[in-house]
């Protein structure tokens, strides 16, 4: 047996004389080859449309539309994507929603990639979709040229996801079967966080109630024990529930608003309406305090002599389960060129509908960090800002890179896609889904 020097033995341990393990570290050095070459061309291609990518970015920034009235965002997508060679079908399945494929070869997998379009009212683009919406098309056109470049066969499925703030637009579109045929599925999240730091942090489930109280008008001076005060119901529910908070986990979040129709305050007001969110790491703790949020709504009808009308509403958001597999080989891939990898930025305290695809596919959904001003967080007007900024684009487009490399990993590598495969599986009975 050849000595190896303590270099060689810390690093590799290959036995030279062995020759079954000579061809494994020739595969090996060939495929970090053939690796470093992908990402090379990957980089080529968004680093060359990089001007494109933020001219796309800030048309969507500084014309901010809300849920599904996403109509300059959709032509301004898809008239990009049809114009690198994609197939694209617009208005798919809903009125702002498409979709962009390519196909090469016969046979092969799918990659499934999102991109978000909507604004908040108000504050316009404070949540950076603008990024997600060009991440997603830089994603889909790096795989579409390395596909050519390398001769991989395959599908790239890009859909522009509209109704994620508060509509639940990818909810919607899995019931319609626009998530049909994924292997996998990915997109990414720009939030406050340390320079070239992407997050693998999950995000909260979401349950959401509509509240209605009906009482009875009456004079406010002259008579107002003639009346059930809707507004003291309402008033009542929010403090049992700010009471509540200090009784529940750190990790769970309760937060609401109430108003009504008509109010003056000469008139005992008989109609509040209320909006509240109970959001958790997981469903079952969202459940879970949701019963506790509930109750305080009912005791505040009982204690104001007010009808209470509670309604949960459709489509709650699932907690994200990042696919550990794709997790860890998007690891590597960032650690190699792009940054580092953390698990405490990101979206970890907000919600998406994308919990739901990561519920019913392997997906991954990492954040992305951009400089903001001091409290400029999520839904703030400082995040618009930073939304815009060049720095913002630049983490944009590493991220892309990263999870073009990722997409292309499942393309071309069975093996992997089949761990891939395996380890949503082990997730799903870890937690009690099969």
């Amino acid at each position: 047996m050849t000595q190896l020097s303590d270099l060689e033995a810390s690093s590799s341990i290959w036995q030279l004389d062995d020759a079954h393990d000579v061809d494994a570290l020739a595969a090996s050095l060939r495929a970090q080859a053939e690796h470093s070459d992908i990402l090379d061309a990957i980089e080529i291609c968004i680093n060359s449309s990089s001007d494109k990518l933020r001219k796309l970015s800030i048309q969507i920034h500084d014309l901010p539309e809300l849920k599904f009235e996403e109509k300059h965002a959709h032509d301004v997508l898809t008239e990009f994507m049809e114009k690198e060679g994609f197939n694209i079908d617009r208005h798919y399945q809903l009125p702002t929603a498409w979709r962009a494929t390519y196909t090469r070869g016969s046979g092969g997998r799918t990659i499934g990639i999102n991109s978000e379009m909507d604004a908040l009212p108000g504050i316009g683009h404070a949540c950076g979709h603008n990024l997600i919406a060009i991440a997603g098309v830089a994603v889909a056109c790096a795989i579409k040229s390395v596909m050519e470049q390398f001769d991989i066969s395959g599908r790239i499925l890009l859909l522009g996801t509209p109704g994620e703030e508060g509509g639940f637009g990818k909810d919607m579109l899995f019931e319609k079967g626009a998530y049909d045929g994924m292997d996998a599925c990915l997109m990414c999240h720009p939030a406050p966080g340390p320079q070239s730091s992407i997050s693998l942090t999950s995000s909260l489930a979401l349950i959401r109630f509509d509240v209605e109280y009906s009482g009875h008008s009456a004079h406010a001076a002259l008579s107002p024990w003639e009346g059930q005060n809707a507004l003291d119901a309402a008033v009542l529910a929010y403090t049992s529930i700010s009471t509540l908070r200090q009784q529940v986990k750190s990790t769970h979040r309760v937060h609401g608003v109430f108003g009504g129709h008509n109010w003056t305050p000469n008139i005992i007001p008989d109609n509040s309406q209320m909006q509240w969110y109970v959001r958790a790491p997981t469903m079952a703790e969202a459940k879970e305090t949701a019963k506790r949020v509930t109750a305080c709504f009912e005791a505040a009808s009982l204690a104001s002599g007010c009808k209470v009308k509670v309604t949960e509403l459709e489509h709650p958001a699932f907690d994200l389960r990042q696919n550990t597999a794709l997790g860890s080989e998007l690891t590597k891939i960032v650690e190699s060129r792009y940054g580092v990898i953390d698990y405490e930025y990101g979206i970890k305290d907000a919600s998406t509908d994308f919990g739901r695809i990561s519920y019913e596919l392997p997906s991954l959904h990492p954040g992305f960090s951009i400089p903001t001003e001091d409290n400029g967080g999520n839904h703030t007007s400082g995040f618009t800002k930073a939304a815009r900024t060049l720095e913002a684009h630049k983490a944009c487009l590493n991220v892309s890179k990263a999870l073009a490399a990722l997409g292309v990993k499942v393309l071309a590598d069975a093996d992997f896609t089949k761990k891939v495969k395996e380890s949503f599986e082990e997730d799903k009975k870890h937690r009690g889904l099969l």
